[in-house]
């Protein structure tokens, strides 16, 4: 039989404390000893992608919820050399835009990119 009690924002359900926004997304509160791996699991897995830290945040946010999270994202994120050298600008100046007309019939206009070096990809004559 589940046992539920409420305070507040926090919401107690079989012994799992939740977090309630205004938004009425429910996130777990998560113990202290346990931040780091959730960080880990959220940020340095192979499925999590290379998102930014805005996104990464909102991804976090919708699932979990400790005292001061925020502060405990933006920390891990600067300490990970990956994250800094990542999406920063090099200042160098991008190069315009060129407008090209819509071909007026099929493969008037083709694009091929040429990719040197790349391995066998087994037997076949043609392969990457």
């Amino acid at each position: 039989m589940e046992k539920s009690y409420y305070e507040g924002r926090f919401h107690l359900l079989d012994g799992i404390t939740y977090h309630r926004t205004k938004h009425t997304c429910v996130m777990t509160v998560v113990d202290r000893s346990l931040i780091n791996l959730v960080l880990k699991k959220c940020h340095d897995s192979p499925f999590s992608g290379n998102l930014s830290e805005d996104k990464k945040r909102d991804k976090i946010k919708t699932c979990i919820w400790w005292k001061m999270w925020q502060k405990a994202v933006s920390e891990y994120f600067k300490a990970c050399d990956q994250c800094q050298n990542s999406n920063k600008s090099t200042g160098r100046r991008l190069g315009n835009m060129i407008k090209i007309q819509e071909p007026s019939r099929p493969w008037e206009i083709f694009h091929m990119d040429w990719v040197p070096g790349l391995p066998p990809g087994g037997d076949r004559i043609y392969n990457s």
